[in-house]
C-alpha cells in the first residue's frame, strides 16, 4: 500500500473512490463525473473538489499531463475495506473480530445463503489449519 492514511472516507468520498476503482487506471475528474453522475446529479466542480480532498487525505495520487490531472488510488478497494472494518471493529466491538462475527450471525441480517457461505468458509479455513 502506497500511503496509509489515518483519516477515513465519508460516504460521498467512498462513492467517488468506488468509481475510481472501477477504471483500474489513472482517471480524470471528467471520467468520474460522467460515470457516477451522467445526468448531472452532482456538479463537475463538486467531483473535482472531492477528488482534491481525497488527494490531500492521501487516498489518491495526482499527476498532471499537459493541462489535465490524472488521479490514481493509493490503495485498493480491498485495502480500504480492511482499514474501515478494523476501525469499525475497534470502535464497536473493542477490537474483537469474534464479537463482530457473533453479532453478525445473531443479528438476523444474514440470509440462510449468507450463513451457508460463512459455514463453508469456516470449514475451508479449518481444513487449512
Amino acid at each position: 500500500m502506497a500511503r496509509k492514511s489515518k483519516k477515513k472516507l465519508n460516504e460521498a468520498e467512498w462513492e467517488i473512490m468506488e468509481g475510481i476503482w472501477r477504471f483500474n487506471r489513472p482517471v480524470t475528474v471528467r471520467e468520474i463525473h460522467e460515470l457516477l453522475y451522467p445526468n448531472g446529479e452532482k456538479a463537475y466542480t463538486t467531483v473535482q473538489t472531492f477528488m482534491n480532498i481525497l488527494t490531500e487525505k492521501g487516498f489518491l495520487k495526482r499527476e498532471k499531463t499537459g493541462l489535465v490531472n490524472f488521479y490514481t488510488p493509493t490503495l485498493t478497494q480491498e485495502e480500504a475495506a480492511r482499514l474501515e472494518t478494523r476501525k469499525l471493529v475497534s470502535r464497536l466491538f473493542s477490537g474483537s473480530f469474534g464479537a463482530f462475527a457473533s453479532y453478525l450471525i445473531n443479528s438476523g441480517e444474514l440470509s440462510d445463503e449468507d450463513l451457508k457461505q460463512l459455514k463453508s468458509l469456516i470449514e475451508q479455513k479449518e481444513k487449512k489449519s
